[in-house]
């Protein structure tokens, strides 16, 4: 069993009056488009799950086999197949949209059913005498993608999350190229929706969000054409990869896709900088969701990787009021100042 490094640095700290109540510690690590580090503060080297940030690279198995364009598939099937989203109207309609057209519906989702994100959609829900389903698990439109695959290729809908089925392991394969890992030292897990999920260090998840924008020996024409479609359809539907009030959605917007970013459980963030062919990997220590992009955006603002205007859009994301029972503004979040190497400013 692995234990978090309790040496790793504060990057967000919560704060009532003028006293620190409370704090996150984590770690992040940028690499350039040759692999090296170029900032990283806490263990980089610390073995974490990317989870939801793994979605970019899941479904690339299913677009070299030529499964997705034989079944007629868009940009906008794929952006929801690589989504964590809220379980809104248009993530429930995109993903309806993917089991349509291999001639399933929900009955053959197993991500279990979750409860939508936002208050309003599950109001709806309630008023309409309705409850949350598969559908509006924010993996869904993963286990879509997943059941298409195996639609495609012949396989079997019944153990379609086993680690042992032929599309995990190619997942893997690809898993490892991309993390530029050994298969054999990927750790294994079950993610939250219930499929099997790889471990790594953190800095191979910056390696790999680099390598998803840069080219590689290794990536031929077909592969660097799929990772391009990958980027273009999260940025072409940065609405479906997450939702109102998302901060992935909101980067992708605000930037208009000159940043790839994804979420990940348990406090991950993962980004792509296409123009430089850099990625970025954050990992709060504590699995909190939200300080991650805080830090985020602490990055990208310090590394002028967004415009003071673009920060100032996305400002709700790097500090945050803290309100209590009676709407009272009792206190902020925000992350502590990061201070780049100076040849990163040059």
């Amino acid at each position: 069993m692995t234990v978090l490094n309790s040496n790793n640095p504060i990057l967000v700290e919560n704060v009532r009056g003028e006293v620190v109540e409370s704090f996150h510690r984590g770690s992040f690590c940028v690499v350039d488009e040759r692999g090296d580090v170029l900032w990283s503060e806490g263990d980089i080297q610390q073995v974490s799950f990317p989870r939801s940030a793994l979605k970019y690279f899941q479904h690339i198995p299913f677009l070299l086999s030529g499964g997705f364009d034989a079944l007629g598939f868009t940009d906008k099937e794929l952006a929801i197949m690589c989504a964590s989203h809220n379980g809104e109207e248009i993530h429930v309609d995109a993903v309806d949209i993917v089991l349509h057209r291999i001639s399933l519906n929900s009955d053959y989702l197993k991500c279990g059913p979750q409860q939508p994100t936002l208050k309003k959609d599950f109001v709806a829900l309630v008023k309409a005498n309705q409850e949350p389903s598969c559908m509006h698990n924010n993996c869904s439109g993963k286990h879509a993608g997943f059941l298409a695959y195996c639609v495609h290729e012949q396989l079997n809908l019944a153990d379609y999350l086993s680690p042992n089925h032929p599309l995990h392991q190619q997942i893997k394969n690809i898993t490892a190229m991309f993390y530029e890992m050994d298969e054999a030292n990927l750790a294994l897990g079950v993610d939250g929706c219930s499929a099997p999920i790889f471990g790594m260090p953190l800095i191979n998840q910056a390696l790999a969000y680099k390598n998803l924008v840069s080219p590689m020996p290794w990536k031929d024409s077909k592969l660097t054409d799929v990772c391009n479609r990958i980027v273009q359809a999260v940025t072409k539907y940065p609405r479906l990869v997450a939702g109102s009030k998302r901060y992935c959605t909101d980067l992708m917007e605000v930037t208009e896709g000159r940043i790839v970013g994804k979420t990940g459980a348990d406090g991950v963030y993962c980004l792509a900088i296409p123009q430089k062919k850099w990625g970025i990997a954050i990992k709060i220590d504590d699995g909190k969701m939200g300080p991650q992009y805080q830090v985020a955006q602490e990055i990208l603002t310090k590394l002028n990787l967004i415009t003071p205007e673009e920060a100032k859009q996305l400002a709700s994301h790097w500090h945050c009021k803290n309100t209590n029972f009676a709407g009272n503004h009792v206190g902020y979040s925000e992350a502590v100042a990061l201070i780049p190497p100076q040849y990163l400013l040059l």
